[in-house]
């Protein structure tokens, strides 16, 4: 019996040897297939660009950066722009002198760092763009603060060049750009307040900045911080992104470095997106999580002001995280919240299988808040007409209030998106009107049709919401919430 059982086991054993091998081959198999299907690499996704800044470079003060960044875009027109002469056989690549994305076919460059000084100005705003981003992310509200107060919005590290920029980038390399730049305003205002308005990883960073200050009891250097749709939590998958990069490195397979690779037709934002993008965030906002752990209330208390404005619908941070993994751990002081909800017509709720209010059950219900929590939403049940929007806000203190926005959800939009709330109706990119009197592309404008697997750009993507009807609301609780925080 003994050695039946002893040949049972060996041959199991074999069997489950042999089975493992196969699965394996045909993943090998599958893998080499999906690379070799997948589009092949260009110059803008290999190169490595030598005048792109590290924390670990020679470069003290804000001027230095800056410096660099000439030399950078420098190389970028020598490396790049100059070896994709016309005439180019994509008329929508930006990487294409004279093509519909031409970064130059917008009078302001604004991949580059920008800064707008105002000497009688009674404060200063740092504005942080998102990753894979450029500082055009913030435009419009940069243009907005113009003549009110002295602006810098910062390129960070990797951003507003070519895509292979962000394949070896680092989140403290983002960080210290941050803190060079925030050096700088406090030195030019010389007292005066300083806010910060970030984008997405732009808010993590900005978070992230006074957290580590906060940590060891030092004084925050923000005066207020307001952040769009901010990056405080990923999905879990953003975890293993590391180990896909770290096995194409390993096997020499560069198109494991990638988790897209379109047609770069944006020219202030990269279409294809590094793997390391995804990981370097995902590692920032655990580090900004740490930090709110270990931080005790008490230092919590010294962290300036934050108001943010959050998608309810969100495919690239977690909106759940905004609630559980900032707003409940701040202390309650003068904290605010913005949630805006989908378009709630008879015909969008037909046709979502899920209402994704059901995940936050009770919050927009509690008399408990540690801060103001606003619900923008055309709720049918308490509207008569189900397209006006109303702002709802519930205080730490006090009955709700409800404001009437007279503002209105277009028809053919059901949701709000990640991408969407720093962009208003009038942007010539990413709005939905477009401009006739330049030959440029218009993402925004985008009405294509046809049989699907046809266009190497996703339906998803086409699709997507890039402009918030909202934007005017957006900047009119900004302006509050920063001239209440001059007030004190």
């Amino acid at each position: 019996m003994r050695t039946i059982v002893i040949g049972s086991t060996k041959h199991l054993l074999m069997a489950i040897f042999y089975a493992s091998l196969g699965i394996f081959v045909a993943l090998l198999v599958a893998g080499v297939w999906f690379l070799n299907a997948r589009p092949d690499l260009d110059i803008w996704h290999t190169l490595e660009l030598k005048s792109e800044f590290k924390r670990t470079k020679n470069v003290e003060t804000f001027s230095d950066y800056l410096a660099l960044e000439k030399a950078l875009f420098e190389e970028v027109e020598q490396k790049i722009y100059d070896q994709t002469q016309a005439p180019h056989p994509s008329i929508l690549n930006r990487y294409v002198r004279g093509s519909l994305a031409d970064p130059q076919k917008w009078r302001h460059d604004w991949n580059r760092s920008y800064e707008w000084p105002k000497e009688d100005a009674d404060f200063g705003v740092l504005l942080l763009h998102g990753m894979s981003d450029s500082p055009y992310a913030l435009s419009h509200v940069a243009m907005h603060f113009k003549d009110k107060a002295y602006v810098l919005g910062l390129r960070l590290p990797g951003h507003g060049t070519i895509p292979s920029g962000l394949v070896n980038i680092q989140w403290q390399d983002m960080a210290a750009a941050v803190t060079l730049a925030t050096e700088h305003l406090k030195r030019v205002l010389n007292g005066k307040p300083l806010y910060v308005i970030g984008f997405s990883t732009g808010a993590a960073l900005a978070l992230n900045h006074e957290l580590e200050l906060v940590a060891q009891n030092k004084a925050g250097e923000y005066s207020g911080m307001v952040f769009l749709s901010p990056a405080i939590g990923l999905p879990p998958v953003a975890a293993g992104a590391q180990w896909q990069a770290k096995l194409g490195a390993l096997l020499g397979l560069e198109k494991l470095s990638w988790n897209s690779i379109q047609t770069e037709y944006d020219p202030f934002k990269y279409n294809s997106f590094a793997v390391n993008a995804g990981d370097v965030v995902y590692q920032l906002a655990e580090r900004n999580q740490l930090l709110l752990e270990q931080t005790s209330a008490q230092q919590l208390k010294s962290l300036s002001s934050v108001l943010a404005f959050q998608s309810l619908t969100d495919d690239t941070v977690s909106t759940q995280a905004v609630f559980s993994g900032l707003y409940q751990k701040l202390p309650q002081d003068n904290h605010q919240l913005v949630i805006f909800d989908i378009n709630r017509t008879e015909i969008n709720m037909g046709l979502i299988p899920e209402d994704p209010i059901l995940h936050f059950d009770g919050i927009f219900n509690t008399k408990h808040l540690k801060y103001d929590l606003t619900l923008v939403h055309n709720n049918a049940k308490t509207l008569d007409l189900p397209r006006d929007v109303v702002a709802e806000t519930h205080f730490t203190q006090g009955e709700p209030e409800t404001e009437i926005l007279n503002l209105s959800w277009p028809r053919n939009v059901y949701s709000l998106s990640h991408v969407a709330l720093p962009f208003p109706i009038e942007d010539t990119l990413y709005g939905p009107e477009g401009v006739h009197y330049v030959k440029r592309i218009q993402i925004g404008a985008t009405s294509t049709r046809g049989e699907r697997g046809v266009l190497g750009v996703s339906a998803d993507e086409i699709l997507r919401q890039k402009w918030n009807p909202f934007f005017p609301y957006l900047i009119s609780r900004t302006d509050q919430f920063i001239e209440g925080l001059k007030a004190l």
